[in-house]
């Protein structure tokens, strides 16, 4: 009899950024389609703060993930090692 499951092995690091980035693509594309369907100045304002976050997301988890595509170079900003 097992008491325990036994565990998956934790993700690398390149896999979480590819898991954010996938997921900050989806949060950007709500976004501008939410930023498309309101007439409300007010809700204008916070889908382009919105879109706007997403969009500085995204480029910072893409150049990690550039970084660390790069056998040379590490991502001190993302603290994942190549």
């Amino acid at each position: 009899m097992k008491l325990f499951k036994p565990t998956e092995e934790t993700p690398d690091g390149y896999t979480v950024l590819l898991s954010d980035l996938k997921q900050t693509t989806a949060e950007l594309h709500s976004a501008y389609t939410n930023l498309e369907n309101v007439v409300d100045p007010d809700l204008i304002d916070y889908y382009i703060y919105q879109a706007k976050a997403a969009q500085v997301r995204y480029k910072f988890l893409l150049d990690c993930v550039k970084k660390c595509y790069c056998p040379e170079m590490k991502c001190e900003e993302c603290e994942v090692e190549a």
